[in-house]
């Protein structure tokens, strides 16, 4: 998991793609973190991407970097602790202005059963299970 981890810390701006009903909805998202042996990701609860991974918590996650891309899929389960939403925000201080860990509003999710792929036009795909 620390390779997609780091894959995805260095490419920047990864894509997340959720379901709404039948549409998928694609958006770009930069927050990972590797916390207590998970990769987490942040959004606020006001937002769509809350209320599509609380009624369906399949997602994938898409980044390109330097001729090589990742997929990651799983299920994004919502990580209510204080710590969790602290140790995000500690990672991204940037966000205070639009977030605090007891907000209300900051939300942390982690995927399970994931897997991820990393390949490119020149290499053999690598898959990364956790």
């Amino acid at each position: 998991m620390q390779r997609v981890y780091e894959f995805l810390k260095s490419a920047g701006t990864y894509y997340l793609a959720t379901v709404e009903g039948d549409q998928p909805r694609v958006r770009p998202f930069w927050t990972i973190l590797c916390f207590e042996v998970r990769l987490y990701i942040q959004t606020g609860k006001s937002k769509p991407v809350s209320k599509q991974l609380s009624l369906n918590p399949k997602a994938e996650i898409c980044a390109f970097k330097d001729g090589r891309w990742i997929r990651v899929c799983g299920e994004l389960i919502e990580d209510d602790r204080v710590e969790a939403r602290k140790a995000m925000l500690d990672a991204y201080p940037e966000l205070r202005s639009m977030y605090d860990e007891n907000d209300g509003n900051t939300q942390v999710f982690y995927f399970r059963n994931a897997s991820a792929t990393i390949a490119s036009f020149t290499e053999a795909p690598v898959r990364v299970d956790f």
